[in-house]
């Protein structure tokens, strides 16, 4: 076993787990990493921190991710550093180092999959995977440059993978361009290759691009453009979320606040989603390893320290609703989008933040960034971030949502889009 030291911080450990040899498999020749949250035979997974990996025994099997891309003729060489128990977007670990950002290096990279993200980014993998539950893979894709795909829940088995809270978790991936993308989803989605499919509209959340820092013609102009040429600009179409959110899904008035209404720069009815999924996010969290937490007393790095606290005090109050919000949510999306519609949103609400940025300025950013990203997170349903190159020297990125079990439209849309995006 190897200790990484000059690779980006973005390794825990490097290894070697040999590919299937046949040959024209579909991911023959690529190499992945891996975030420390996947088991591997002989290894101890250490959820990002050391009171983990000090109490937890070696794995005794391979999650069956991991088995299904080597079994697809791809190299594993090693795992990622994570944040925290998963319980962070930022991309910092005070035990391990911060991974650093390939695009800005003054810059946290995102997470909790940050290392994974890095190593792609820094092109020391062809492709990795992580996990997303609120977001831990899309917001260190965009943050590093990079394509990431958060697939539909319940699409990709979480087998051999430690749960943060179950009603969201999924395993994601990164790459830097749309075609290994689309062959590493392909293998982990059990996919057959279909003939592509022409979407039926693209909407363009127009309030939630007010959510970003970032001007709005700029980060949608050469998507739009793309899709002009593409298919034609009848299929582009306007939509104001946050009133379609909140006429659609009624449960949502329990989460709704005065503070939400007042806050500068909100979507009320998208604040209150996200309050509905954090609060069953530190529910399911404190579920899963409450016990643990109050055994050992782990050290946990700031930011991660108080949002563990507050999980766990959770109680089960409200609960119920938040599985309501979710299955209305499923449905009023599924109306919105049809089976082949896409949905245009920020991928997150500005540049990645500046390393060791104070908890309370990130606080502010993070109830944007989670308005964005309870979207796809409470409705299940499969998001791409799509790298669109850099703007003032920071990593820009746009996000398309499509419905669930829509993954192979979604992985092919971006292909397409990509090639025009890139002229």
């Amino acid at each position: 076993m190897e200790t990484a030291s000059d690779d980006y911080g973005a390794f825990m450990e490097k290894f070697t787990l040999p590919p299937n040899s046949a040959p024209d498999l579909p991911l023959n020749s690529l190499t992945f990493a891996i975030k420390e949250i996947f088991d591997v035979e002989g290894y101890v997974t250490g959820f990002g921190n050391p009171g983990w990996a000090r109490t937890h025994p070696v794995a005794t099997s391979t999650a069956p991710t991991v088995l299904a891309l080597l079994g697809a003729g791809a190299t594993c060489v090693g795992k990622t550093v994570m944040d925290e128990m998963a319980y962070s977007i930022n991309g910092e670990n005070i035990h391990y180092g911060t991974p650093r950002n390939p695009c800005a290096a003054d810059r946290v990279p995102g997470g909790s999959s940050s290392g994974s993200a890095v190593a792609v980014g820094a092109k020391l993998v062809d492709f990795s995977i992580g996990t997303d539950t609120g977001g831990s893979v899309r917001v260190p894709a965009s943050y590093c440059g990079i394509f990431g795909f958060r697939p539909s829940h319940g699409a990709i088995s979480v087998s051999g993978v430690i749960p943060m809270a179950q009603t969201f978790d999924t395993v994601g991936w990164f790459a830097r361009d749309p075609v290994t993308l689309s062959k590493v989803g392909g293998v982990l989605l059990q996919l057959q290759d279909l003939a592509p499919v022409r979407p039926s509209g693209f909407i363009i959340a127009e309030d939630c691009f007010q959510l970003s820092t970032i001007p709005y013609d700029i980060v949608t102009q050469t998507v739009v453009k793309a899709v002009e040429k593409l298919y034609g600009g009848d299929v582009l179409k306007l939509e104001i979320l946050g009133d379609y959110v909140k006429t659609n899904v009624p449960s949502l008035k329990h989460f709704m606040s005065k503070d939400n209404k007042d806050q500068i720069q909100n979507i009320p009815s998208l604040s209150a989603l996200s309050s509905a999924m954090r609060l069953l996010q530190r529910y399911e969290f404190k579920n899963n390893h409450g016990e643990w937490i109050t055994a050992v007393k782990p050290d946990l790095g700031p930011g991660i320290s108080e949002r563990v606290s507050d999980a766990l005090k959770t109680t089960g109050e409200n609960i119920d609703i938040c599985y309501s919000v979710k299955r209305e949510l499923h449905d009023a999306f599924a109306a919105l989008l049809g089976d082949f519609g896409v949905l245009m949103i920020p991928t997150v609400p500005g540049p990645p933040p500046k390393l060791q940025t104070n908890t309370s300025e990130l606080e502010i950013f993070r109830a944007w960034a989670f308005s964005l990203l309870s979207i796809a997170g409470v409705s299940g349903f499969c998001q791409v971030s799509i790298p669109l190159g850099m703007y003032n020297n920071l990593p820009l990125s746009i996000s398309l949502v499509a419905r669930h079990g829509a993954d192979r439209f979604l992985l092919h849309l971006v292909e397409s889009l990509y090639d025009s995006i890139k002229e």
